[in-house]
């Protein structure tokens, strides 16, 4: 019931639409990339460049990005962003085999990735009675894993019945359609920042040691995902037609898990404190990718791979309510922005790190995945007494203009 009260309030439904096409090409842009630069006959060592300064792009521009929505309202930041990086997807579908226009067009693309995720969550206190907060966060956190599906089979997709460039122009235009369905709906346009917190000075909520600390451990569950990723390749080829679709079915049953965790968290009534939810998950995610390490039988792993992912979005959807207690006042936006980036570097990191250790035995790249989030998992309890609310003084509320 929680979730029909919640799509029946005013303007979820929009909200949530606009933000999941508009952060549909985050899901498209890695994988086009690399089909489009590989059907102009670049060499791997260009696609890795391009879509590297892509990522790069994006880690540094959504903090940056998360700044100037504080500061200046969303509507303006949205729409701007969204036609920049359409310049960047077109570079890249006019230009792909260029060494110069492609890489070029990828970090346009990464810079200004329109930041609806931050925008979505400062959003939510406005739109949603205070009641239904881990509601909506579960509800947004879930939408991702939907992401992580249908992004790369819409590449599949547009690319076998058009081409990879088509796929560029389409990531382009789901990038602004979204952009402009959030950025025109009367919360968007309506929202304010409270004033800036006087202590919040250049660093803004890195301010914060809470809220530091907290990223650094949602840092290490984005490693886990990303050393997840290698373990399931690596996996899969070692046991060949074993499992229908391989490592991509694996990856689909941690999406699953994933989707399924995030609802059964949003719908339950929580008695504990934000704080104690966030390190309760963390442990328990941690606790998820233990039984990965006795690497069993195909049907058996991907029953595993279920299990594993059911704990990371019950998690980002704790931390989301915990991030915006923890923000100093007037940077609510900026903070969410940096989750999105310490996560995506960490999973950068686990990625590259397994990818290293899967040539010598796949146990010690189950123990990587295991190794990271187990990590954040007690560094979040031995860090829970930073976890208190920003100042006093600080409104609860973001503010609506009249």
């Amino acid at each position: 019931m929680g979730y029909i009260a919640l799509l029946r309030a005013p303007h979820v439904t929009r909200l949530l639409l606009g933000t999941l096409l508009g952060r549909l090409p985050a899901g498209m842009t890695g994988l086009v990339i690399a089909l489009a630069l590989r059907e102009a006959g670049a060499p791997y060592s260009r696609i890795g460049l391009a879509t590297a300064a892509y990522a790069v792009s994006a880690a540094i521009g959504g903090p940056v990005l998360g700044r100037i929505v504080d500061r200046t309202g969303q509507p303006r930041v949205l729409l701007t962003t969204a036609l920049v990086a359409g310049l960047g997807y077109a570079l890249l579908a006019l230009a792909p085999g260029s060494a110069v226009a492609a890489p070029a067009g990828a970090a346009l693309a990464g810079l200004a990735m329109p930041p609806l995720e931050p925008c979505l969550r400062a959003l939510w206190p406005s739109v949603v009675e205070e009641e239904q907060l881990d509601t909506a966060y579960a509800f947004d956190s879930a939408s991702q894993q939907i992401l992580y599906v249908a992004g790369p089979l819409a590449v599949a997709g547009i690319a076998a019945g058009f081409g990879p460039s088509t796929a560029l122009w389409t990531a382009a235009a789901l990038g602004l359609l979204g952009s402009l369905v959030v950025a025109t709906a009367a919360p968007a346009r309506a929202w304010r920042a409270p004033a800036r917190s006087a202590s919040a000075g250049l660093l803004g909520p890195l301010r914060s040691p809470g809220l530091v600390l907290l990223l650094i451990g949602l840092a290490g569950a984005g490693w886990t995902v990303g050393a997840q990723s290698v373990l399931f390749i690596a996996y899969a080829e070692q046991h060949p037609g074993a499992l229908p679709g391989g490592a991509g079915l694996m990856l689909a049953l941690a999406a699953l898990g994933g989707l399924l965790g995030a609802l059964g968290y949003g719908a339950v009534r929580w008695r504990s404190t934000t704080a104690t939810r966030t390190w309760v998950i963390a442990l328990l995610m941690a606790a998820s990718y233990l039984p990965l390490l006795a690497l069993p039988g195909p049907w058996a792993m991907a029953g595993l791979s279920l299990l594993s992912g059911i704990g990371l979005a019950p998690l980002l959807a704790a931390a989301f309510v915990l991030i915006a207690e923890l923000a100093p006042t007037g940077t609510v936006t900026e903070a969410f922005a940096w989750l999105i980036t310490l996560f995506a570097t960490g999973n950068a990191a686990g990625y590259a790190v397994s990818g290293a250790l899967v040539e010598g035995s796949l146990l010690r790249v189950a123990v990587c995945a295991a190794a990271g989030i187990g990590v954040g998992g007690v560094l979040l309890f031995a860090c829970r007494g930073w976890f208190r609310p920003a100042a006093a003084d600080a409104p609860a509320r973001t503010v609506l203009a009249a």
